[in-house]
């Protein structure tokens, strides 16, 4: 492992990208005791305080983790793949918010995403994902659900529909397009949308997951969308009525 001291990044940022580099191409391995600080400082010919700043972004990554002890030390962690759904959510809610992406082409995205799980769900589904929807249902069609609870539902209904499809890699993927780019959809809309219209899809599309009827949960999210699009125009439409 190397770094480049004419690299006009900083040392810890090299430090932690070579350790990463390392990681990912196997040449350390999970459960694997990486090197000391000292012995880490003397390899790259830094600090260590350098390199305990490098430690704690890979650690901030949950790329290693930290044991005290005689036995102790910093060792490659095994990042599971719902640990690694809140890093993936919160990238996309920064490229989201900080990049020019339409209401249109996210909520297109999103949509998309979300059928090509319906097969596996219609399939695969378990009594506890269709439980959840239900519940989530239950909740959206209480009057004293709060418009920031109702959206939180609304994300709950949908991650249980992708988690049915049984495939975590799919699961993460996905994370992104749903609890990331939904509360964006559902926060723009929220105030015009009818909660019963939604519940009821959601009733519908959990009946069709129940039945195993893949080409059911196509139809019902396909007319969620169109719903979803439809908001989005009449909102940003009466925004510009206003502004105007």
């Amino acid at each position: 492992m190397k770094i480049d001291p004419e690299n006009p990044a900083d040392l810890p940022v090299q430090i932690a990208a070579a350790i990463r580099d390392a990681i990912v191409q196997g040449r350390l391995i999970v459960d694997q005791r990486l090197p000391t600080e000292a012995e880490l400082a003397d390899s790259f010919g830094v600090s260590r305080p350098t390199v305990r700043e490098a430690l704690k972004r890979l650690a901030a990554q949950s790329l290693i983790r930290t044991q005290r002890g005689a036995t102790g030390g910093a060792f490659v962690n095994r990042i599971t793949f719902r640990e690694a759904q809140q890093q993936q959510i919160t990238t996309s809610t920064l490229l989201l918010s900080m990049n020019d992406v339409s209401f249109e082409t996210a909520c297109e995205a999103r949509f998309a995403l979300e059928r090509a799980c319906a097969p596996l769900a219609a399939e695969r589904r378990e009594a506890t994902h269709l439980a959840t929807m239900r519940d989530q249902i239950t909740r959206q069609r209480s009057e004293d659900l709060t418009d920031e609870a109702f959206c939180a539902s609304d994300v709950a209904f949908h991650r249980a529909l992708v988690d049915a499809a049984g495939n975590p890699v799919l699961s993460y993927q996905l994370a992104g397009a749903v609890e990331a780019m939904q509360p964006l959809m559902n926060m723009i809309t929220f105030t015009a949308r009818s909660r019963s219209g939604v519940a009821d899809l959601h009733q519908q599309i959990a009946d069709a997951a129940q039945a195993r009827d893949a080409n059911a949960i196509t139809l019902g999210l396909q007319a969620l969308e169109r719903e979803t699009r439809a908001l989005g125009r009449d909102v940003f439409a009466a925004r510009a009525g206003n502004s105007s």
